[in-house]
């Protein structure tokens, strides 16, 4: 999996999202639509990884608001469920016959749930009891409960420290045409994401000139978390 554009989707998707706002996002994909996307995102189309994605964010929003409204950070659980859908489209079987929205419930409230254990283990306090978080019926969510249930951590683990390499490396080491079409393209403003074509009519330049750039500008990313 390529982290550096699984982060610059994420931070696309903060910014489209707000649990406690009144967006209106992409209507939900029919079975046929979500199959085709699929089929074309093995085959390499990031345009269709970033439909998919974009077209199951209610999904994250969803989760969230029903799980976890009594949470303060819930900007930050928007962000890492985002990190579960990613994660989802990536590793999903279309061909299994399972419907692609309970696969990536899953591994979105997985990732919210590395999210409470990683913050557990940052903190100085060690007790394994204290609640930290409380479901949708009011009952405790202990950090036992968290660290008792399965899940890839070392992956999810890895994955969060090259993420934020990720971010660095966009910051400090490309340069401004490449980090302009960077933002555009996964949307790391105050927009979301764009394809290559909208990128290139907004920036007056060819469409086959933004996929040079971003194509380069995502190779020196990989090389650089490799």
């Amino acid at each position: 999996m390529f982290y550096g554009l699984l982060q610059a989707i994420l931070s696309a998707a903060c910014m489209i999202l707000s649990v406690t706002g009144n967006q209106k996002f992409p209507s939900p994909l029919s079975s046929a639509a979500e199959r085709e996307l699929f089929i074309k995102t093995r085959n390499g189309d990031d345009d269709a990884r970033g439909k998919l994605i974009e077209h199951n964010l209610r999904l994250v929003a969803h989760i969230v608001r029903k799980y976890y409204s009594a949470c303060k950070n819930q900007e930050d659980l928007v962000s890492i469920g985002t990190i579960g859908l990613i994660k989802a489209v990536d590793s999903f079987n279309y061909e299994n016959g399972a419907r692609f929205a309970t696969y990536a419930a899953k591994c979105i409230q997985n990732e919210i749930l590395m999210f409470f254990r990683a913050q557990k283990k940052s903190g100085n306090e060690v007790s394994i009891n204290e609640t930290i978080d409380v479901d949708r019926d009011g009952n405790s969510l202990t950090y036992i409960d968290i660290i008792s249930c399965e899940d890839t951590i070392a992956d999810d683990l890895d994955i969060k420290i090259k993420v934020n390499k990720a971010l660095d490396f966009i910051k400090n080491q490309l340069n401004e045409r490449e980090r302009e079409i960077i933002i555009l393209r996964y949307g790391l403003g105050e927009n979301p994401a764009i394809t290559q074509r909208e990128v290139a009519d907004k920036l007056g330049i060819s469409r086959s000139y933004v996929s040079r750039i971003e194509k380069s500008a995502l190779q020196r990313l990989n090389d650089y978390l490799e």
